[in-house]
C-alpha cells in the first residue's frame, strides 16, 4: 500500500515513536555502540565472518626515494627544440651534430615518438629501443649514462 503522508506524521506526539519501550533508542547502547566499537569484544563473531583482516599489518610501504620515477622526454621534441636549447647553453653544437644531455632538462628517458631529422648525440640514463633504432638511423649517436 502507498503512504499518502509519512509514517513519522503519524507517529508525532506519541512517546516512543514506535521505537519500543521509551529507554530504547536513547543513545547507541542498543546496537553495541557506534561503528567500529566493540570489534574485539561483543562484535567479534562478526569480524571473523566479514572482515577477517580488519587487525594486524600486512605487507609493508616501500620508502618513496627508493622508487625510480621515470621522466620521459620524446626525440621529436628533442629534435624541434636543439636550435634553442643550443641557443640557451643547455646543448653543445659539435661540428654540424648537437650533443643534449637530457639531464640538465630534468628528463630521464627517451622515447622514440616522431622523426629525427638531423643528426643528434644524446646522453640519457635510459632510451627505448625505438629511439635508439631512429637517433642511430639520422646519424646520431646514443650514449648511456
Amino acid at each position: 500500500m502507498i503512504r499518502k503522508t509519512r509514517k513519522i506524521r503519524k507517529l508525532r506526539g506519541s512517546r516512543t515513536v514506535a521505537g519500543g519501550s521509551s529507554k530504547k533508542r536513547r543513545g547507541a547502547g542498543h546496537r553495541g555502540g557506534r561503528g567500529n566499537a566493540g570489534l574485539h569484544k561483543s562484535k567479534w563473531t562478526w569480524v571473523v565472518k566479514y572482515d577477517p583482516k580488519h587487525f594486524g599489518k600486512y605487507g609493508f610501504k616501500r620508502p618513496p626515494r627508493s622508487i625510480l620515477r621515470f621522466n620521459p622526454v620524446n626525440i621529436d621534441y628533442l629534435d624541434e627544440k636543439s636550435e634553442e636549447l643550443v641557443e640557451q647553453g643547455l646543448a653543445q653544437k659539435k661540428n654540424n651534430t648537437i650533443e643534449i644531455d637530457i639531464t640538465d632538462l630534468g628528463y630521464n628517458k627517451v622515447l622514440g615518438k616522431g622523426k629525427v631529422n638531423r643528426p643528434l648525440i644524446i646522453k640519457s640514463p635510459k632510451f627505448s629501443s625505438s629511439a635508439i633504432q631512429k637517433i642511430e638511423e639520422a646519424g646520431g649517436e646514443v650514449i648511456i649514462l
